[in-house]
This record gives C-alpha cells, structure tokens and sequence, in this order.
C-alpha cells in the first residue's frame, strides 16, 4: 500500500493525517478504530430502518431458514438499546462479535427477503428495503451469498486547503476455474450437471438433520449423468464432483466456457411447512431477463456476451436488442425444457401439481444458455428426504431427466 499526501506544517493537518491512517489501520485489521453505537432500529412498512452516533465501515445481510431470519453483520459498531419490531419483523436481537463489530437479528413473522440495501449520505443511516416472498423463495435466498453494502467516502474527503491521496494495490482477480472432464463422445450435445451447494455451504437439512442438501444434490448429479452416458445421445459434465464450494457465476460460467446446449442445477428445496412435499422446476423470470439484459448491454467489454458473437465494435441500441432478442429464445428454450422434464417427471418421482416456476436465480442468468434450476424434492419433509437419499429415488430422478433431455434434443433436432 502507498500512501502519499501534501506535508504542511500545521498541527491541525498532522492530527487529521493521524486519524486517517488510524482508520485504515482499522480497516486493514479488521478491528475497528471507532465503533458507532446503535442509536435506533425501526420498522416502516417494507423498509429497516438502523441509525448510528457515528459512520460504520461495513455491512452485511443473509437469510437464515428454520426459523426464518434475516441477519445484519455490521463492521465498527456497538449494539445498542432502542429497537422496534413490526410489520413482517416480529422480534429484533442484538449482539456484539468481539472486535469485528455486531449483528442484528430480525426474527421474521412471514417469509421476507432483503433486496436492497443503502447508507445515507454521512455513513450513519442504514435502511434495508424487504419483500414478502413464499417459502420456496426464501429457501433459495438462504442458500444464495450474502448481500454487502458500503457508505459512501463523503465524510471522509480531505479538505481543499491540505489535499493529500491515500492509494493502495488491488488485489488480482482469481484464476478461473478448471474446466471439468467432459464424459461421452466428441460431436454430441453437452448437457452440464450442476450439483448445487458444497464445501462449507451444506445448503439446507433434513428434519432429523442428518441428510445435507450438498450431499444429496451430488449424489443425484452422479445418477443423472450415468444415466445420460448410458443413453449416449449426450455428453455430460458435472460442475463438481467432491465436496468443494464454487459462487454462482462459478456454476454457469462453467457451463458457459465449455459450451454447453443445456445447463441443469440440481437442489433439494426446503419450507417451513414439514408437508411441503415435491419437485419444482425454475426458470428465470421476465422482470429478471429485462434487468440482466439491461446490465448486460451496459457492459464496456462486450466480447464474451454472447456466443460467438462480438459486440465490441456494435452500438448501445445493436448491443441491447442482440442480447434481448438472445435471451428472449434462450428463455422460450428453457421453458420448453421445465415443462417438458415435469411431464416426464410425473410418473416416476412426487412432483407439485404447478411444477415450472419462475424466479430471478443468479444461477440462470446466462443469456445463451437454456438453463433451469431442478428443486427434485423437499428435504424439509420426511418423505421426501428419505426418497431422495435412496438409490431408487436418485435412479427415478435420473430417469425424468433422461427421457426429458432425450426428447429435448430429438425435438430440436427434428425442427432444424
């Protein structure tokens, strides 16, 4: 790290020097070199509303299933005594973590989710907007990383009389990820297995807690792919195949790199209603695919967009109606799939009667890649659980996913 600044002979200046570089000790540490004090926490409407005496340097929000919970981590603060419940909040707990700062719990009367979060404009005001979802929603966020917000540096601008520049080395974006091994012959389609959750992410638990959604999720995509192989219309390859954690963008970025005609993640799904019992498919909402595309056409490097086409040298207006009118048929393509696998699905393993649904899954967001994401059961519920832990019930699962990908690509095959 270099830091540079303007020397000039007040002590007044030196003093503000000094608490710069106590403050980045703080950052740099990890311990705070001030903590601010919780003033208050309030509830308005769909909105948390949490007030410091002082700036913080960092926060943090998470879902957490079985009850459901929303939790704040907040870097350089201190808990404090004036916290109000209400609307979808039935209870808020506060709790120092040592050095590192604090959390808040909000104890939660209906599934809600954090969608967005902002600091006022001095650092000291944090409001968190909610949104009621259903369980299923909820149990997604759950499993999803969690949501960081930065204050904004205005409090700490350095006065025009005695500038200075505080600079330091970013670190190198990591590595990319090994491709994994491709199984079955060169010049077939490519089907990409994503078993979800793993590593120090287990995703959610049965009711007795012994069965973990990473392990039953990768024994699945083991059944799946076998039973692609044997059918040899495909090829196959598994985003994992041990116990290791990969981020979202990971999962589909994979996919993506080796190509892939049909990306699957596989997850067991979870409620707090115990009878909450069958499969789902999910497919990336409308609202999700006008916002991705909207992102994606702002990008300044637009070479990797889209497969096989180069929208460097193309204009803004180009750019975005490539790019909508690819995800449109990507989106067209992976509904046709969802419906397809739960009518095949039907017959051989517990299905909800409105299986194909639509979410925004950071998971499906490749715009030109059929994608969905496979809920095969609920480990919330006993039967489920146990169904999807047995040889029989992963071969079943196997099975629906066969015959689904089988008559998938015969169909495409024929119309072209």
């Amino acid at each position: 790290m270099l830091l540079n600044w303007t020397p000039h002979g007040s002590s007044r200046h030196i003093a503000r020097v000094l608490f710069l570089l106590a403050l980045l000790s703080g950052w740099l540490t990890g311990v705070p070199s001030w903590a601010g004090v919780v003033q208050e926490v309030r509830v308005q409407g769909d909105r948390v509303v949490v007030k410091f005496d002082t700036p913080v340097t960092q926060a943090s929000a998470f879902m957490l299933a079985g009850p459901q919970r929303i939790a704040l981590d907040l870097h350089g603060a201190e808990p404090g005594s004036d916290a109000r419940a209400g609307g979808v909040v039935s209870g808020i707990r506060q709790g120092s973590q040592g050095q590192s700062g604090m959390r808040i719990v909000f104890d939660l009367a209906r599934p809600a989710i954090v969608t967005e979060g902002t600091f006022g404009k001095d650092g000291r005001t944090l409001t968190l907007q909610l949104r009621t979802v259903d369980d299923a929603r909820f149990a997604r966020a759950a499993a999803e990383r969690r949501m960081s917000f930065l204050p904004p540096l205005t409090y700490l601008q350095p006065s025009s009389r005695h500038p200075y520049s505080v600079a330091m080395a970013l670190p190198r974006r990591a590595p990319a990820a090994p491709l994994p091994k491709v199984y079955g012959d060169a010049d077939r389609p490519l089907v990409v297995i994503d078993a979800g959750h793993g590593g120090h992410d287990p995703g959610a638990l049965s009711p007795t807690g012994d069965l973990r959604e990473k392990d039953l999720t990768l024994k699945v995509a083991f059944a799946i792919r076998d039973a692609l192989l044997k059918s040899g219309r495909v090829r196959v390859a598994l985003t994992r195949e041990d116990d290791r954690f990969l981020i979202l963008q990971e999962r589909y970025g994979l996919a993506r790199r080796l190509k892939a005609d049909l990306f699957i993640s596989v997850h067991c799904d979870s409620a707090g209603n115990t009878e909450a019992s069958g499969a789902t498919v999910y497919t990336l909402s409308e609202v999700a695919s006008d916002k991705e595309a909207a992102r994606l056409a702002g990008r300044e490097n637009k070479a990797d967009i889209l497969a096989g086409v180069d929208l460097g040298v193309a204009s803004p207006d180009i750019s975005s109606i490539l790019i909508d009118l690819t995800q449109r048929e990507t989106m067209n393509t992976s509904a046709s799939f969802a419906r397809l696998l739960g009518r095949e699905a039907q017959p051989l393993i517990p299905v909800k009667a409105n299986w194909h649904r639509m979410a925004s899954l950071m998971v499906l967001k490749a715009p030109d890649m059929p994608s969905i994401l496979f809920e095969t059961g609920y480990i919330s519920n006993a039967r489920d659980a146990e169904f999807l832990a047995s040889r029989d019930g992963q071969q079943r699962v196997a099975q629906s996913v066969r015959k689904a990908v089988e008559i998938h690509f015969a169909t495409r095959l024929a119309s072209r």
